[in-house]
């Protein structure tokens, strides 16, 4: 018979695991969408929209980095 906390504790594993599950899974729909959206304009001539492009890609290469 296994005690109260190995039970509690396979449950917290557990509920870690499906988090880190839905984690990626939402990153990776974030990615997918952003790949699916099309650009507003045909050129980067605007420094601050090409600044936010390589700032969110920046971010998203770190949250992908931190599994």
């Amino acid at each position: 018979m296994e005690s109260n906390f190995t039970k509690s504790a396979i449950a917290v594993q557990e509920r870690e695991d499906f988090s880190e599950y839905v984690a990626h899974l939402q990153l990776h729909m974030t990615l997918q969408a952003r790949n699916l959206v099309p650009s507003l304009k045909q050129t980067m001539e605007d420094s601050r929209e090409q600044l936010l492009h390589q700032t969110q890609a920046h971010f998203e290469k770190l949250v992908s980095r931190q599994s």
